[in-house]
């Protein structure tokens, strides 16, 4: 993934270049519907239906928002996570994405 041919937010592009130094350059995959500038969809390649959404759009300069999707759609954590920093963002999808 070349994070900087990506028509994304530099927040959004920075997160992502920490992502690739972590877990590797094939690990994540971006959803090719998420079109909004300031937001990406984010999975595993090996485990497409849990995913994460992660926006810059509505929150404080640096800060991100992120809702959590599950297979059961009943499970999703919407909304509840916003003004975060990156690190706590990096956090939370080590445990969402990679547990």
């Amino acid at each position: 993934m070349n994070v900087w041919a990506i028509d994304k937010d530099i927040p959004l592009k920075l997160l992502l270049l920490e992502l690739v130094h972590q877990y590797g350059e094939n690990t994540l995959a971006l959803s090719d519907q998420v079109r909004h500038f300031q937001s990406i969809e984010l999975c595993t390649v090996n485990e497409p239906n849990i995913s994460a959404y992660i926006y810059t759009f509505g929150q404080n300069a640096g800060r991100y928002g992120i809702d959590l999707k599950y297979p059961i759609s009943a499970h999703n954590i919407v909304g509840e996570n916003e003004g975060l920093s990156l690190d706590q963002i990096i956090e939370i999808l080590s445990i969402h994405l990679f547990s």
